[in-house]
């Protein structure tokens, strides 16, 4: 397994170029089909005709067709300054971003998108939340703070042994066997394996092997720090790269209700991380 084809989320917001430049990155390391993708969250017109005007509408396109020329232009140009043309994509539309980002996802081996920026003029935090839970696809998701130009090199998993664990780990296989130094932690591994006085999941080092990649295991007990924050402390520790993780919902109705570690990286994200669902 590895990444041949990449799709890179760009939006109106300010640290657009820096998730290009980190695609970019990737897409050389592993001699993959670039695509870039704009586009934003669908426009809600305010139910009221006397406010929904042409005028307003006509502005609300001319707004998103400038951020989406200005954002064709910062990957064309940086795929010729490159000279990667031959190997990328362009796409674009003014309508629902994310129901067309979701669709080109099903043609790509990993997204790269934004973390939720709450001062930030890019996508709101929903879409972000939305992406990785609905596509079907690894997302690898760009800090809106620090610069990032590659990642992968040392990496910590955050493991516990469920379906959205084990799917991150093996959606992030291409970039564990290229790492430099990876280690799996289990966080809380009390509660997860139950009687085990020595180390948490010795199978995963095994499984990982077999694919090439080298890993170390760790645990770390819950105490009274949530799961979130001790991933965050440890990949400070370690001067992690890159975090790979499983991203978690509670939501079976219509609001989407993140997992703790989930909200709490969203929110506090320090270095690229990875999730799958």
């Amino acid at each position: 397994m590895t990444y041949k084809t990449i799709v890179v989320h760009l939006d109106a917001g300010r640290r657009r170029r820096a998730r290009l430049d980190l695609a970019f990155r990737l897409a050389e390391r592993f001699d993959a089909h670039l695509i870039g993708v704009f586009g934003l969250e669908p426009v809600v017109l305010p139910s009221l005709p006397e406010v929904a005007t042409p005028t307003l509408i006509e502005t609300i396109h001319a707004q998103r067709h400038a951020a989406s020329e200005e954002a064709a232009a910062e990957f064309r140009d940086k795929m010729q300054k490159e000279q990667y043309t031959a190997k990328s994509e362009w796409r674009a539309t003014l309508d629902d971003g994310f129901a067309a980002l979701e669709l080109q996802a099903k043609y790509a081996d990993l997204v790269l998108a934004g973390q939720p920026d709450p001062a930030g003029d890019g996508v709101p935090a929903a879409f972000a939340h939305r992406l990785v839970m609905s596509i079907g696809r690894p997302v690898l998701y760009v800090p809106f703070a620090g610069r990032f130009e590659d990642c992968g090199s040392r990496v910590l998993v955050a493991w516990n042994a469920s379906r959205e664990s084990a799917r991150a780990v093996h959606d992030a296989l291409p970039l564990l066997r290229e790492a430099e130094q990876a280690e799996v932690a289990t966080f809380a591994a009390e509660k997860i394996f139950p009687g085990e006085d020595a180390l948490y999941d010795p199978e995963m080092a095994a499984y990982l092997a077999r694919h090439g990649a080298r890993v170390t295991l760790a645990s770390e007990p819950g105490a009274d720090i949530d799961t979130g924050s001790l991933i965050l402390s440890r990949a400070a520790e370690r001067g992690s790269d890159l975090i790979v993780m499983g991203a978690y919902s509670h939501s079976r109705v219509r609001e989407l209700v993140l997992g703790g570690a989930t909200r709490e990286l969203f929110r506090s994200m320090t270095v690229p991380t990875l999730m799958s669902h």
